[in-house]
C-alpha cells in the first residue's frame, strides 16, 4: 500500500490501482481527492471536510463514493445521490478494495464551552494504518502506521506523546500540521521521537512511502 501525504490532515492511499483519500479539507490541495475511487471524511470541520474538493473528486470519477459520519452525510447526500454512505463507531466495510473499520465517536475537547461534535477514525487494512481525525482514539487492535495529529487547538505535545505511547504503533507520521511552523518542527520531532516510544516520521506534502 502506498501512502501519500497531502497538506494538513489529508492522505491518499493506493493499492492495486485503486485510490482511497481521507479528509481532503480546506487546508489541503484543491486536487487532493482527484482520482479517488472513494473518500473517507472523519468529521465536519472545514480543515477536514470541503464540499468543493469533494465535488471536484466526484465529478472527475462518476463511480467515486463517500463514506462518512451522519453530520457530513446529511450535508452532501443530496448533491451525490446514492454515492454517500453513513458510518459510525464499530462499522466495518470494504471500499475501493480497502478493508476499513470505524473507530471513535467524538471530536476531542477544544474548550468546555464549545459543544463537542462527532468524529470517527478509520483503521485501514486490518491495522496497517489508522487515521484518527480530530481525536486521540485508541483502536482495539494493533496499529502499524499511525497518522498522528501533532498540532491543533485541542491538543498539547504531552497528550500527543502519551497518545503514541498508548497506541504503540510501529511508526507515526505527522498529520494536522498546517498550524505548525517550520521553526517549531524540530522541537516536535525531537520530543515525540525521544519520548513516544515509536519511530516518528514526517512527510512533506505529496511525498510518498510504501507501507
Amino acid at each position: 500500500m502506498k501512502l501519500t501525504k497531502m497538506s494538513h490532515s489529508c492522505v491518499r492511499l493506493e493499492k492495486d490501482g485503486r485510490v482511497l483519500v481521507v479528509d481532503p479539507g480546506g487546508f489541503s490541495e484543491e486536487d487532493a481527492a482527484v482520482g479517488a475511487d472513494a473518500v473517507l471524511v472523519t468529521h465536519e470541520h472545514p480543515d477536514h471536510f470541503d464540499e468543493g474538493r469533494l465535488r471536484t473528486a466526484m465529478e472527475a470519477n462518476p463511480a467515486a463514493e463517500i463514506w462518512t459520519l451522519k453530520a457530513v452525510a446529511d450535508r452532501v447526500s443530496a448533491a451525490f445521490p446514492g454515492r454517500v454512505h453513513t458510518v459510525g463507531h464499530g462499522d466495518a466495510f470494504t471500499v475501493a478494495g480497502f478493508d476499513v473499520q470505524a473507530h471513535g465517536e467524538l471530536h476531542a475537547v477544544i474548550h468546555p464551552d464549545i459543544p463537542r461534535i462527532t468524529n470517527v477514525g478509520y483503521l485501514v487494512e486490518g491495522g496497517k494504518l489508522f487515521h484518527p481525525g480530530d481525536a486521540l482514539t485508541v483502536p482495539d487492535q494493533p496499529v502499524e502506521t499511525l497518522m498522528l495529529p501533532v498540532m491543533a487547538p485541542w491538543n498539547k505535545i504531552s497528550e500527543v506523546i502519551d497518545y503514541v505511547r498508548e497506541v504503540r504503533p510501529q511508526r507515526a507520521y505527522d498529520i494536522h500540521d498546517a498550524l505548525l511552523t517550520d521553526l517549531a518542527r524540530p522541537i516536535y520531532d525531537r520530543q515525540i521521537g525521544a519520548l513516544g516510544g515509536s519511530e516518528h516520521l514526517r512527510l512533506a506534502p505529496r511525498d510518498a512511502v510504501q507501507l
